[in-house]
């Protein structure tokens, strides 16, 4: 059975974990994956914990086991979310992605979202593939997301609510 819940402090173990592998977080830049202390885990998730609805980050299951993360942060002023997927290997490829992330996008529209968008490496084919499947369309980064000077090793997709 597939569970997706709004992280609590007994996740952030799971996410620390999850963030430490590189396989994980080799598309965001770290390939060797980000190693954060408890201290700062438990920052982190302060800071989530404060500022829901406005941002969210889920914790994913499958038949108990912790498979990874999925969040939205809605900017209030452009009623745009950036959304966030992460699974670890074994949990690819079984249509936890699409569930995470849709329950994702689900909940940041119902909390004022008009529009949600995600940034993927292009290299990271199959994450593109997902999104494409889940009816994002690929656009040039709005202005307010990035210098017009700023290159980007990313591609910007949006899907609106509509």
């Amino acid at each position: 059975m597939l569970e997706i819940k709004e992280t609590t402090i007994d996740d952030i173990k799971s996410v620390q974990q999850l963030w430490a592998d590189g396989d994980v977080m080799r598309f965001v830049g770290f390939p060797e994956g980000l190693h954060e202390t408890d201290e700062r885990m438990e920052k982190w998730f302060r800071w989530i914990d404060s500022n829901r609805p406005a941002l969210n980050h889920y914790s994913i299951f499958k038949d108990g086991q912790y498979c990874g993360e999925s969040f939205y942060k809605i900017d209030r002023e452009h009623q745009s979310a950036a959304l966030d997927i992460k699974l670890f290997g074994f949990a690819r490829g079984r249509g936890i992605a699409a569930a995470g992330l849709s329950y994702a996008i689900k909940e940041a529209f119902q909390n004022g979202a008009k529009t949600v968008w995600v940034d993927p490496n292009p290299e990271n084919t199959k994450a593109v593939a997902l999104y494409r499947k889940l009816g994002f369309r690929q656009k040039d980064f709005p202005d307010y997301l990035i210098a017009k000077d700023e290159a980007s090793s990313s591609i910007y997709m949006e899907l609106h609510k509509t």
